[in-house]
């Protein structure tokens, strides 16, 4: 018997139907004498939707009364699937974010897990109860009610999971897994098996949609063994369904050196020409731009000429008129002789552990894009992955050029071995 983390999206429980394939899928998972916790996300739409109600209200709404409103789309799916598993003859319990005792802090919608109670889930589940909990919620040590943040019912079961030591965590989505890249652009896109956390992380904070950033760190940092699978696939098989993403083993780092290509459209580039080259000019530039809260993401600043440099960094498009506007401030104040933008740039990235042991990576994927005469405009690196800013017109190409430059499209040669960054949210079982 394992005890068994089951996180369903916002399309799994879209409607009653699918609410109902639900319960009898977790109902199957019960028969076979698992202990089972679900964390299922509102319906989806439904949180915009009740969201869409506060904006109607008022155009900044009090982030606090947000929370509470938020919320109740979940409060809503537990309760559901609680009496569908009824009708399917399953005993269970649903129970809010606060009610079973999730503590965060008071960041309202963007909470962060301090510590998770497991006394009510612990004895539904001795009792024979399949635990329904609500995700993205909490509460604060006043009581009042939080979100996590967009996203925050896969940080919510992985924190359960971890709390818990739970044997798996499983997230299912509309997808069966995690695929080497977006299938809808290379319709070659093969499936893993296995990714690491950090492979994962890396692809989900360079546009995969398929997790949540914060609960990748949170399944590395607590070692919880993560799968994730689709709601809609009715046959599954216990040990191999899915993508399993785990952690790094010395076998795995004789696998193919590339595990997959990364893409993010919404990128946009801005460079400040003309900068005096002295200490602290950087800070001059992207201090202001920090302080308006928009993350910067790749940055580069040219060798120095006639005393000064070109200091370039992306962001994402939403926050280009809003960065423009601040360093055309930032450059009358530095002494700087002009300001470019271009909001139509993407950023396509490889990325794989594999890179730490087979040199030339980069030469390879550099050749494969000059080949196609795709123009990089920015490069970075790190350990594990290489991302170059490419024209936006360019990027399916791209990514289509280096899915097959780096062999991506054909089988595994041998399944791998299923062995079991930190981040601020803490849980301390109780």
């Amino acid at each position: 018997m394992a005890l068994i983390v089951q996180k369903f999206g916002g399309t799994s429980v879209g409607s009653t139907e699918r609410i109902r394939n639900v319960a009898r899928r977790v109902a199957r998972w019960h028969a076979r004498g698992h202990q089972v916790v679900v964390v299922p996300s509102a319906m989806a739409g439904e949180t915009n939707r009740l969201l869409a109600l506060a904006k109607e209200m008022s155009p900044s709404p009090d982030p606090r009364e947000l929370d509470v409103i938020a919320s109740t789309g979940e409060q809503v799916t537990i309760a559901l699937l609680a009496i569908a598993l009824h009708a399917e003859g399953i005993q269970a319990r649903s129970f809010t974010g606060p009610q079973v005792g999730v503590l965060t802090d008071s960041t309202f919608t963007k909470a962060r897990i301090l510590k998770i109670n497991q006394d009510k889930i612990r004895k539904s589940l001795n009792d024979g109860s399949v635990v329904v909990v609500a995700g993205f919620q909490g509460a604060d040590e006043e009581g009042n009610i939080t979100t996590l943040g967009r996203g925050g019912s896969d940080t919510s079961a992985v924190a359960l999971a971890a709390a818990l030591k739970a044997d798996e965590c499983q997230i299912y989505t509309d997808v069966d897994g995690v695929y080497t890249t977006d299938p809808r652009v290379v319709p070659e896109a093969r499936k893993l098996d296995t990714i690491t956390f950090e492979e994962m992380l890396e692809m989900a904070s360079l546009g995969s949609k398929v997790l949540q950033i914060r609960s990748v760190e949170f399944a590395g940092k607590y070692k919880v063994k993560l799968r994730v699978l689709s709601s809609f696939e009715e046959d599954f098989d216990d040990d191999c369904a899915g993508t399993l993403i785990t952690i790094e083993d010395k076998k795995r780092m004789e696998q193919p050196v590339i595990s997959g290509i990364a893409f993010n459209r919404d990128e946009a580039k801005l460079t400040v020409l003309g900068v005096p080259d002295r200490p602290g000019t950087a800070f001059q530039i992207l201090g202001p731009v920090a302080d308006a809260n928009i993350d910067v993401d790749m940055i580069i600043q040219n060798i120095g000429h006639d005393g000064t440099t070109d200091f370039s960094f992306t962001v994402n498009r939403n926050d280009y008129t809003k960065a423009m506007k601040i360093l055309k401030e930032v450059k009358e104040r530095i002494g700087a002789r002009s300001v470019a933008g271009n909001p139509t740039i993407c950023k396509v990235s490889a990325v794989g552990v594999g890179m730490r042991s087979h040199p030339g990576v980069a030469s390879r994927m550099f050749a494969a894009l000059g080949k196609e005469g795709i123009n990089m405009a920015m490069i970075s690196t790190s350990e594990i992955k290489i991302s170059v800013v490419i024209d936006e017109k360019s990027l399916e190409h791209a990514v289509r050029t280096l899915h097959k430059a780096f062999g991506l499209e054909k089988p595994q040669k041998s399944k791998l071995s299923l062995t079991g960054r930190d981040e601020t949210d803490i849980i301390t079982p109780s």
